[in-house]
């Protein structure tokens, strides 16, 4: 966890939550030079972003959806728990509206993708910050679209059961990685993937691993 405190004019205070030190490097390069904001504090997972909760009032925590541990979904939660005044902002790198309803769900007041403009995270801020909501137009076009239309292949209340853990797990199933890939990407052992693969497998009422990853890349396609 770092502290940025160069700043003593009052400014909303952020928290950023990511385990790229690049790109926190480059948001807080971003942000600080702006009048009326300023991040304060880094965190690379959930356990620095709660020890920096501890130490410091923030107005909002800007998190990743994909930590190293805990997830950003289960993260968002808990903050929204705890500290009932902090408005969260997901910054991430999936684009498919899966999970950005996922994190409005959790609690999240807005939800900024990584291929975005950087400007569009100083507005999702600032509009968060009002009181309101940030969805790109795009993203709410994609929402709006998942609403009215009905997909051959995708089970919506059964994907509403999976766990925020168990559907990174099928997205990234439906991508083409193995398990070990995904292991290595969520930072969590061979045996939990193998013990999330089952639980969805149970879950869609799918037979074998074959079934599992037809489903997965079938989903994500029309995710895409």
């Amino acid at each position: 966890m770092y502290k940025h405190a160069w700043d003593t004019e009052p400014k909303a205070r952020i928290l950023i939550v990511d385990d790229h030190p690049i790109v926190r490097h480059g948001m807080v390069q971003l942000i600080n030079i702006q009048k009326d904001l300023h991040l304060c504090c880094e965190a690379g997972d959930a356990d620095q972003a709660l020890a920096a909760m501890r130490d410091c009032h923030h107005d909002v925590a800007i998190v990743d959806i994909s930590l190293p541990g805990v997830s950003g979904f289960e993260l968002i939660k808990t903050l929204t728990s705890r500290y009932a005044n902090l408005i969260t902002l997901v910054f991430s790198m999936h684009s498919d509206p899966g999970y950005a309803e996922r994190a409005l769900r959790a609690g999240a007041r807005g939800y900024v993708t990584k291929q975005e403009a950087t400007q569009n995270i100083l507005f999702a801020l600032r509009q968060v910050l009002k009181g309101g909501i940030y969805l790109s137009g795009q993203m709410q076009a994609l929402i709006l679209g998942q609403m009215v239309e009905s997909s051959p292949h995708t089970d919506r209340s059964s994907l509403n059961r999976l766990s925020e853990r168990e559907y990174e797990v099928l997205r990234l199933i439906g991508l083409g990685f193995g398990t070990i890939e995904i292991a290595n990407k969520l930072k969590r052992s061979v045996k939990t993937i193998e013990t999330h693969r089952a639980t969805i497998k149970a879950k869609f009422g799918l037979a074998t691993s074959a079934q599992l990853v037809n489903f997965a890349c079938k989903w994500v396609s029309t995710e895409l």
